[in-house]
């Protein structure tokens, strides 16, 4: 039997694990102040429990992630058959010195080694801090369309 919609073990799954490692962008999404829904696309890190941002400290972003805060975050592919990891989750926001560790790991893995590493020593000499953003899955979501379709075309 599949892993049903909503259950934290789907982040194991091959296809899950392929949207965690890839160079795709997040797109997070959070609620402004004023009640209106806001999304962004982000690089991300995942540490094998969290999903990681970084954000430098003036992002307006930080005016409403606070601890606790509840996001939702997508990772999807660009091609067909489109992979997607919808995940909802409960963020963590810390003010970390000089570069968050996960942001120039993520940097690496988009860059690559070399670049990764010289785009990280410039935002290190421009940005003494950052907000390194935490998110832990509390619901998760995969749809493949091969064996996992969205809810509308499913039986």
């Amino acid at each position: 039997m599949a892993t049903r919609q909503g259950d934290l073990a789907l982040l194991n799954e091959p296809v899950a694990q392929e949207l965690l490692h890839s160079r795709h962008l997040a797109k997070l999404a959070y609620t402004w102040t004023d009640g209106t829904p806001r999304v962004v696309p982000i690089w991300f890190h995942w540490d094998g429990r969290d999903i990681v941002v970084a954000t430098p400290p003036k992002a307006p972003k930080l005016r409403v992630l606070t601890d606790h805060s509840q996001v939702a975050l997508t990772i999807d592919s660009n091609e067909m058959p489109y992979h997607v990891l919808l995940i909802r989750g409960t963020a963590t926001v810390r003010m970390v010195d000089g570069v968050a560790p996960e942001y120039a790991a993520a940097a690496e893995r988009y860059f690559g080694p070399e670049q990764g590493r010289a785009w990280i020593a410039q935002v290190a000499a421009t940005t003494p801090q950052a907000a390194r953003i935490a998110i832990r899955p509390a619901w998760v979501g995969l749809i493949d369309f091969e064996t996992r379709l969205p809810s509308a075309l499913s039986s």
